[in-house]
């Protein structure tokens, strides 16, 4: 098995890139790792590190990066030789099991669904964030790949999903919801009233009908679908509100006592442990031929990390054929 790893993408790349890299290998159980970028930084980042291991992993150069503000779809078709495309270009060969990124999303999705082959029966990816909730993670799909969906797409993200949450999370019969503005059959868009019509009739989902944005958190499902457009809104706004209310209950508790602060922070850091981004690793980009996991922008050494675990997680439990059966059986 070989993972491959933009090395150039990411806010803190290449230096948190490569050491979250050299810090997955020994979960790695003999299988390659593969950085693809500019050489010399990669190199140099290596020898910076003083990690034995650093020489067991493999390096291909590339010449051209694409910046997180370049349109996806022209950058892809203009910086051939840029890591996302180099990288996507030797999965698509077989060259690469895995593909990871926290370069721009919208430039690594795309390529990746031109590049690489899609499942049979998929006809668009969709990103599967895993969103963690009091009761338990949450598969949101999708939160990105595909702003204008058409209704058969979202029903399709429902089977992905749903066959992610079970043979990864471990959930057993996912319950699958769709995100509108109200629980009532009638609420919501001609999109989403139509996609709830499907998947209603779809005997082969566990579907619980609407579900509105505060019900997310309340442990009344374990899949959530919704467009690209809304499902990256969301997204984004729970990583906002988590990290704000955090630094505002941290802060409201030093002002009150020093000391109890101090007692406190274990608390506080369990807690966030249990909601950071970073411990989630990366989404994958379900519909491709192969483990294709996108990272935050922000991500650091540790997301970097866990995103190489949701890889091997990804390719050890073959979700792709589980997706790609469950698909057969829909049509």
């Amino acid at each position: 098995m070989r993972i491959g790893v933009d090395a150039m993408g990411g806010d803190y790349a290449p230096q948190a890139i490569v050491r979250g890299a050299l810090e997955a290998l020994p979960s790695m159980n003999g299988h390659e790792l593969v950085l693809i970028g500019d050489e010399k930084a990669i190199r140099q980042e290596l020898e910076r590190s003083g990690n034995k291991a650093a020489d067991k992993v493999q390096i291909v150069h590339t010449s051209q990066v694409i910046g997180m503000d370049e349109i996806p779809v022209e950058a892809v078709r203009q910086k051939k030789d840029s890591s996302i495309c180099r990288m996507v270009q030797m999965a698509a060969r077989g060259e690469l099991d895995g593909v990871i990124s926290a370069g721009n999303t919208g430039a690594f999705a795309a390529a990746s669904q031109l590049r690489m082959r899609l499942l049979p029966g998929v006809s668009r990816t969709g990103i599967a964030v895993v969103i963690p909730s009091f009761t338990g993670p949450i598969v949101l799909c999708d939160a990105g790949a595909n702003l204008a969906p058409k209704p058969h797409h979202l029903v399709q993200y429902a089977h992905m999903a749903g066959a992610y949450a079970n043979h990864v999370l471990k959930v057993a019969r996912p319950r699958g919801a769709l995100l509108s503005v109200g629980e009532e059959d009638v609420k919501g868009t001609a999109l989403v009233k139509t996609v709830h019509e499907k998947l209603r009739a779809d005997g082969r989902i566990n579907f619980v009908g609407n579900v509105e944005g505060r019900d997310l958190f309340r442990g009344g499902c374990d899949v959530v679908i919704t467009d690209g457009f809304v499902g990256n809104i969301v997204l984004k706004l729970i990583e906002g509100l988590a990290e704000g209310l955090f630094k505002t209950i941290a802060k409201e508790i030093a002002l009150a006592s020093p000391e109890l602060a101090r007692s406190f922070d274990p608390v506080i850091k369990r807690v966030w442990a249990n909601h950071d981004y970073a411990e989630y690793g990366g989404a994958p980009l379900l519909g491709v031929d192969g483990a294709c996991i996108i990272c935050h922008g922000r991500s650091d050494h540790v997301a970097i990390r866990n995103a190489v675990r949701v890889a091997m997680e990804y390719l050890d439990k073959n979700v792709n054929s589980v997706i790609a059966a469950e698909l057969a059986e829909a049509r």
